[in-house]
């Protein structure tokens, strides 16, 4: 049986270093674990008179259906003034709405970023750490990936053409995949 690792990238941006980096991670192959990448992009500001009036809007049903399905979550984090994204954790705080915090609950999950500064992704990574407490998950903490100084790394489109990088990337990914 497949394994499946649900991959969300934090940014919109069209040539993000980090879905850049869920990009390459979807290209490693895994024994027996696939990465499905899942978009946050039309997920609207979490509005509880919206959710009420109209219940989940149909981005947050699919990504909450893609949730459901994976057997651990990737999340593939840019870092915004020493942060989290708000984008990226406005759309996990609508996964979490409903049914979807019990999904959350006891999923590996784990958190890499890459970022143009020398310490890669550092903050956003320890700052991730409260939710995913709060969310319940099975975070795993057996490795770390930053990808530090990504201009040099990705080329104009977004792809990460460093072989040391990929490698690391590769070398990561079934680490974890092991623990799912």
């Amino acid at each position: 049986m497949t394994k499946k690792i649900l991959g969300l990238s934090g940014s919109l941006r069209r040539a993000s270093f980090n879905t850049g980096l869920l990009r390459a991670a979807a290209e490693v192959e895994l024994d027996g674990v696939t990465i499905e990448v899942g978009s946050i992009r039309n997920v609207p500001l979490y509005d509880g008179d919206l959710e009420q009036a109209n219940g989940l809007p149909p981005s947050v049903k699919t990504l909450q259906s893609q949730l459901q399905a994976a057997d651990g979550i990737l999340l593939v984090t840019p870092e915004y003034n020493n942060g989290i994204p708000g984008v990226f954790k406005n759309a996990i705080d609508w996964m979490s709405r409903g049914p979807g915090l019990a999904m959350w609950v006891g999923k590996p999950v784990a958190v890499i970023g890459a970022s143009p500064g020398a310490f890669g992704t550092i903050m956003a990574q320890d700052h991730w750490l409260p939710v995913l407490r709060t969310l319940k998950v099975d975070f795993w903490a057996e490795g770390r990936l930053m990808v530090s100084r990504a201009g040099g790394l990705f080329d104009a489109d977004g792809n990460l053409t460093d072989t040391t990088s990929r490698e690391r990337l590769a070398d990561f990914l079934r680490s974890f995949s092991k623990g799912i």
